[in-house]
């Protein structure tokens, strides 16, 4: 029987929402082993200011810092919120919010590309306003969501391109020479052009991987139309699942973990279905399937989820440990969303020990 022990990990992507659910989906990343988080800002209304009061426009990364906090987020040595980048930020906040330690990272949304993004601007608004500029000088790491936005149709998601695919062919190429010296972190990439994008980058660009996208092609969400499986970026095809992998598996220090876990209370509703799938409490586990977790690439295992996305932020190794364990497990996600393994109807196949 396999057993693995791991240091505790940081989720370098996830969705908490707002509101008493919160305190729910802050405990199922404790117990599946999360010593720290980097919490998304398309609440709403968004996270788009650093400190002050929140008003009906925008929150502040204050205020929903001490919210999760009070939601038992306490118990995570470290929490990373962006803030969300719109028309309305200066380069004068970013530099200010720097100086302040409350600042860390900034979020990139492409105009209507996903849940509760049409607050955002296209890339080229920050590339010319001199809110990269800023970042780049200040050390602020910029989390980009890489799609292009306002395609349609075959552009958007076809047999030889889609929006991820023409914005690291098209746009992360321009934003890099520009910018060399800005740190940058693409989020939940998707697609082999995004790895070898990335593969090829200078160190100051890395990326994260959700197990769903190391898991599962869009065949997986269309046979049977499983709506759980639904989150943006879409789930791609067989080779880029097989880039994805050689990713992960192979040690490089710029691919990590960022589960993406967004939790919907309805997933399929009458207007469509939320994007998002909910991997709170399972993750580990699901990324160990992925990986096809043995000994043989468990210390590429152990790089990937555990230590190369908290050297990329500067965040310290926990001496805390969690075991995985080569066993059948069901556990139960106390939530008021659906988490994956159930709506997909799997069985995870490791057990996760605290």
């Amino acid at each position: 029987m396999s057993v693995f022990n791991f240091p505790k990990w940081y989720d370098l992507h996830v969705h908490f929402r707002q509101g008493e659910p919160v305190a729910d989906y802050i405990q199922a990343h404790i117990d599946m082993g999360c010593a720290g988080i980097l919490a998304m800002p398309n609440t709403q209304p968004p996270v788009a200011r650093v400190s002050g009061k929140n008003t009906d426009t925008y929150w502040t990364i204050e205020n929903y810092l001490r919210d999760l906090q009070k939601a038992e987020g306490d118990a995570f040595s470290d929490i990373i919120i962006p803030l969300y980048l719109t028309p309305d930020t200066t380069p004068e906040m970013i530099i200010e919010g720097a100086k302040s330690g409350a600042l860390h990272s900034a979020k990139y949304y492409p105009p209507h590309g996903t849940t509760n993004s049409e607050h955002g601007a296209g890339l080229e608004t920050y590339m010319n306003n001199g809110v990269f500029e800023a970042m780049q000088d200040a050390g602020v790491i910029l989390n980009i969501h890489g799609e292009e936005h306002g395609l349609s149709g075959e552009a958007y998601f076809g047999a030889n391109s889609n929006a991820e695919d023409y914005f690291y062919r098209q746009r992360m190429p321009a934003l890099v020479e520009k910018f060399p010296d800005l740190k940058i972190v693409c989020e939940h990439i998707t697609t082999k052009t995004a790895v070898d994008f990335v593969s090829s980058a200078n160190q100051n660009v890395a990326a994260t991987i959700t197990p769903q996208h190391l898991m599962f092609t869009v065949a997986d969400l269309l046979q049977g139309l499983k709506y759980h499986l639904y989150c943006l970026p879409l789930v791609k095809f067989e080779q880029d699942k097989q880039a994805l992998l050689a990713a992960a598996r192979s040690g490089n220090t710029k691919f990590f973990a960022g589960t993406d876990s967004a939790p919907h209370a309805v997933k399929a509703t009458q207007c469509g279905c939320a994007a998002g799938c909910f991997t709170g409490g399972i993750a580990p586990q699901l990324y160990a399937m992925g990986f096809d977790l043995d000994e043989n690439n468990a210390d590429a295992f152990k790089k990937f989820l555990c230590t190369n996305g908290a050297e990329f932020y500067d965040l310290d190794i926990p001496t805390e440990t969690f075991t995985l364990e080569k066993k059948p497990s069901n556990p139960e996600v106390k939530s008021n969303a659906t988490p994956l393994h159930k709506g997909l109807g799997i069985e995870l196949n490791w057990t996760l020990k605290l």
